[in-house]
């Protein structure tokens, strides 16, 4: 049986979007299952809008994804070259050939004739085509044209009244008729191929057994059928994979958010989380679960699993999933990465004050709270933002209004001689309970509302840590005041 090989390749002309990389990744994952190969072929004869800069982007976003591959642009391989304007040479040979053999020829019609020609085709309610008015031309007609300094484009002579059958491993059996189709160009009068030209050359001489790629390719199937059959090359398997939807069930644009891989890296998204989430984009893994490490989604993965409905990109998912990830890092794994995230940060003389091991418990605070990396720029903010009049949510009020709150904070006052650890923290507000015989709500909810202006946030021993003992009263003593004022005691 032949080895199984696959390829990504993307054209260098924007960044890598979600919908390019969900391609990618199906590509590595049935690879990788199969114990197959990977290439990264660079399709870049787009000239106008083709930028190295977009092609190292996209490898970037492809390696912090966590892909890899066999043969490429960056890696080398013995069927390269990897961008296809370095293999110009090669698809001029096989134009050639075509021409031989009568199953293309040279088209000397320009733009405006077939744009006028669509048109009339359009207000007659013909089918609208290329009508072959250059099929037929002798060898003298194309000499003279070349002679006047036309440049011809080369069409393939597409057969006439011929049924082309796509045995799709995702969507089954697609018939196609040639009729429909017209004369196409595979080569420009700049000399540069065509896509539909260009893939089935590479694909064939760099061994691609399936061809795993997005829906929207599907309709280009039957063009590279007829060239495969044209050259006589061995017919790939293909393997048309679903569009990815916004919750709106419109097509993913940026109206849904981002869609550049590299946006969810800046967004504080983890390559993991990434990964496991557009794994499921359209595939289905075993049983509940779907917290699965790209191992496990490896060992799952196959093509008889992915779906021919359209996936939805649904962010609450990606968040949830990213979450889990994020609690699944220790605090000295997590602490490294947050901190590119805390470069601008507002309050930066508050946190460059603090100690490694005050920056630790930062980090520990908030661990259980980031859905993203990104948060813990909120999150920080929240403990560093000076207590004032305006801190104070309405919900806090409320407790801190209750009686016996202005003796529950003196006592604290009073026993907090050192901030201390964390864990000299907890003791004192366990002694705190059990000396005045309180509930633990009757005295975490006042300390956290007298020391935060809210009701919900970090554990307080960490946040009084942090803090120090000089801030920890400061705020005490400020909320105090503030009691006293409104209540006139």
């Amino acid at each position: 049986m032949k080895a199984i090989k696959v390829r990504f390749a993307p054209s260098p002309t924007g960044p890598l979007h979600i919908g390019g990389a969900r391609s990618a990744l199906f590509n590595f994952l049935f690879a990788a299952h199969e114990r197959g190969k990977m290439v990264l072929r660079i399709e870049d004869t787009d000239l106008d809008r083709s930028d190295r800069v977009y092609e190292e982007e996209i490898i970037a976003s492809l390696r912090w994804l966590g892909l890899t591959w066999d043969e490429g642009v960056d890696v080398g391989g013995e069927n390269g070259p990897y961008r296809q304007t370095e293999r110009l040479d090669i698809y001029d040979q096989y134009a050639k050939k075509l021409l031989a053999e009568d199953k293309a020829y040279y088209c000397f019609c320009q733009p405006e004739e077939l744009e006028a020609e669509r048109q009339l085709s359009g207000e007659k309610g013909d089918m609208i085509g290329y009508s072959g008015k250059c099929r037929s031309l002798s060898k003298e007609e194309i000499e003279e044209k070349i002679a006047q300094g036309i440049k011809p484009t080369i069409r393939f002579r597409v057969p006439e009244h011929k049924v082309l059958v796509v045995d799709d491993l995702v969507r089954g059996s697609v018939m196609f008729e040639t009729d429909l189709l017209g004369d196409y160009i595979i080569v420009k009068s700049d000399g540069i191929p065509t896509y539909n030209f260009a893939v089935v050359i590479d694909d064939n001489l760099m061994g691609i057994t399936h061809v795993i790629r997005a829906e929207e390719h599907l309709s280009n199937t039957p063009r590279q059928l007829l060239i495969y059959d044209a050259l006589g090359f061995e017919l790939p398997k293909f393997a048309h994979i679903s569009l990815i939807l916004g919750s709106d069930k419109q097509k993913m644009s940026k109206r849904h958010g981002a869609t550049s891989v590299l946006q969810y890296r800046e967004n504080g998204y983890l390559p993991e989380a990434l990964f496991n989430f557009l794994s499921l984009l359209g595939w289905s893994a075993e049983g509940e679960n779907e917290i699965l490490s790209a191992a496990e989604i490896i060992k799952q993965f196959s093509l008889e699993k992915v779906s021919k409905s359209p996936a939805v990109f649904d962010v609450d998912k990606l968040n949830w999933l990213n979450s889990q990830y994020i609690k699944k890092l220790s605090i000295d794994e997590l602490a490294p990465m947050l901190k590119p995230f805390l470069q601008d940060f507002i309050y930066q003389d508050e946190l460059s004050r603090l100690t490694e091991e005050q920056y630790l418990l930062l980090v520990a605070a908030v661990h259980d709270r980031l859905v993203s990396l990104k948060d813990i720029v909120r999150e920080a903010a929240a403990i560093f933002a000076p207590l004032t009049d305006k801190s104070y949510e309405a919900e806090a009020w409320q407790v801190l209004n209750e009686p016996g709150v202005p003796q529950v904070l003196e006592a604290f006052k009073s026993q907090m001689t050192t901030a201390g650890d964390v864990e000299f923290i907890k003791q004192v507000i366990k002694k705190l309970i059990k000396e005045n015989k309180l509930k633990p709500k009757d005295v975490y909810m006042p300390l956290r509302c007298a020391l935060s202006g809210v009701t919900h946030g970090p554990e307080l021993p960490y946040l009084i840590s942090i803090w120090g003992l000089d801030e920890t009263i400061r705020r005490i003593d400020y909320t105090l005041e503030k009691i006293k004022k409104v209540t006139g005691s």
